[in-house]
């Protein structure tokens, strides 16, 4: 108890320590709770500095909402990057995070979200409550009015079409969550917007292709350009367009599908325009579109940790804020990895694109169930035919889940368990899919080049030795070595992921 109490007061004093000096490198990490004056800021706000006594820190602004305090209306605490907790982390609650800010409460309840984790809603609804200060209805609430929030300031979608927007199931539920949370009216926030601010008419409506247009918030530093860079290289004819400057697909959603075009918004993130078929859908293209491009990644901490040996401080030097690419779609990213093994990038592209122009529609790579069910369009060698095949059917039929929130260790067992899979595609699917930090793929022959050339191990056996000081950042260590032996950014040539 004595070295828990210890563990706290160290903590506090940490974080008390970022707050006072406005350090903007933790916004979004947690959140500052000042109860003399019942708000909640970002720890970046300029606001005095309050005295410890009245202070509480919170790792979600549910748990300040349960403790009744509302949001901070100088420092707009829900306006930045989220949390890297949830990516970095592989605790039950921090998989449910990931579940609940993809929409997946609204969609299928608590209930629905508890099965999907495993546990019963009574131990998911305690654990929560005790590791994060709020349930799963508080957690989801908090969510739904941050991206009300964010919709309101940044759109002019009818204040309607953001309560649905938001995940709201009624205009009522809506205007009680803002008013609780902001101490304001949807109309008062609105009136807050700040000059500058991207705004977008639906030219039809809401439901049948409403364009937004929103900032999307990165936590610096933030090496955008290669992400754009990268997503350029390994763009497939027929779904998807890009070069320096954006980048553009259609993307499927629990509704509908979106036509999304991302491209820099300076140095502070990303801007993303997109014309989506079911308004319901906003609040999920976002996490999603956030997990893609590894917006939360907390950059400074990883250059930090990763500088600290002096073979990579040079790598990182050079290319400071390296994300991680994610997933838009676990299926695609299956298979596109499965299709891109082995073979260049033009050659893969060139598959992948007579793959998608046989068996998909409407600008959309094809589904398990579609490839499962294909005929002669799946060509290579017999070996890798029958396992991309054998995945397809596996997804399809529900015996391989692909869900965001499967601890790592499930999900690599599933893979690897499927004949032809092994454990440098299982881990290199868990870093796209699941976004884990903390995977070295010590056995590819790229990583093991790059490492001899500046000086560390050339065996994978050592490598993964000498790796474990990396950890919980391997997988961007291993980004760093593959960027090292490719002029194409962040991923190995032969990657169609």
């Amino acid at each position: 108890m004595h070295a828990d109490k210890q563990t706290a007061g160290h903590l506090f004093a940490e974080r008390y320590r970022a707050m006072s000096s406005r350090d903007a490198r933790f916004d979004g990490q947690f959140i500052t709770g000042v109860h003399s004056t019942g708000i909640y800021c970002r720890p970046s706000c300029p606001a005095v500095t309050p005295h410890a006594k009245n202070v509480s820190f919170y790792r979600t602004a549910a748990a300040a909402h349960e403790a009744g305090l509302r949001a901070c209306k100088r420092c707009l605490p829900d306006a930045v990057p989220g949390s890297p907790d949830w990516n970095t982390h592989d605790d039950l609650a921090s998989r449910a995070m990931r579940l609940i800010t993809d929409g997946v409460v609204e969609r299928e309840g608590v209930p629905g979200l508890a099965a999907r984790l495993g546990y019963t809603t009574r131990h998911l609804t305690r654990v929560l409550v005790s590791e994060l200060g709020a349930g799963p209805l508080a957690l989801a609430r908090a969510h739904r009015a941050q991206s009300a929030r964010t919709l309101l300031v940044s759109t002019d979608l009818s204040v309607a079409d953001v309560a649905f927007a938001s995940g709201f199931s009624s205009i009522r539920q809506f205007n009680d969550t803002i008013a609780a949370v902001y101490e304001r009216t949807p109309s008062q926030l609105r009136a807050t917007r700040r000059a500058g601010g991207l705004v977008a008419t639906p030219d039809e409506p809401a439901g049948d292709g409403t364009a937004i247009s929103l900032r999307l918030p990165a936590r610096a530093p933030f090496d955008g350009a290669g992400l754009l860079r990268f997503l350029a290289d390994h763009a497939v004819a027929g779904l998807e367009t890009g070069d320096d400057d954006s980048f553009e697909r259609r993307v499927r959603l629990p509704h509908g599908s979106a036509t999304v075009r991302l491209s820099l918004d300076g140095d502070a993130g990303v801007r993303c325009d997109a014309t989506i078929d079911r308004i319901s859908d906003v609040a999920t293209l976002v996490a999603r579109i956030r997990h893609f491009l590894d917006l939360d990644a907390d950059s400074a901490a990883i250059d930090s940790a990763l500088a600290g040996d002096p073979a990579l401080a040079p790598l990182v030097s050079a290319r400071p804020g390296l994300r991680l690419p994610g997933s838009l779609d676990a299926e695609e990213t299956l298979f596109r990895t499965l299709v891109g093994q082995q073979i260049s990038v033009p050659a893969a592209r060139t598959v992948l694109g007579r793959i998608t122009a046989e068996l998909g529609g409407d600008g959309l790579f094809p589904t398990a169930g579609q490839i499962a069910g294909s005929t002669g369009v799946i060509r290579g060698p017999a070996s890798r035919v029958r396992t991309i095949l054998g995945a397809a059917e596996a997804v399809a039929d529900g015996t391989l889940s692909l869900d965001v929130a499967t601890p790592v260790d499930e999900f690599t067992a599933r893979l690897v368990a499927l004949p032809g899979i092994g454990p440098w595609t299982a881990g290199y699917l868990a870093m796209r899919i699941l976004g884990n930090p903390d995977v070295l793929l010590a056995s590819d022959l790229v990583v093991l080049q790059s490492a001899a050339r500046i000086g560390l191990p050339s065996s994978a056996r050592d490598l993964a030795a000498r790796g474990t000081r990396w950890a919980p950042w391997r997988s961007y260590a291993t980004l760093h070595l593959w960027r090292n032996r490719s002029p194409i950014a962040a991923l190995p040539p032969t990657i169609m992921g």
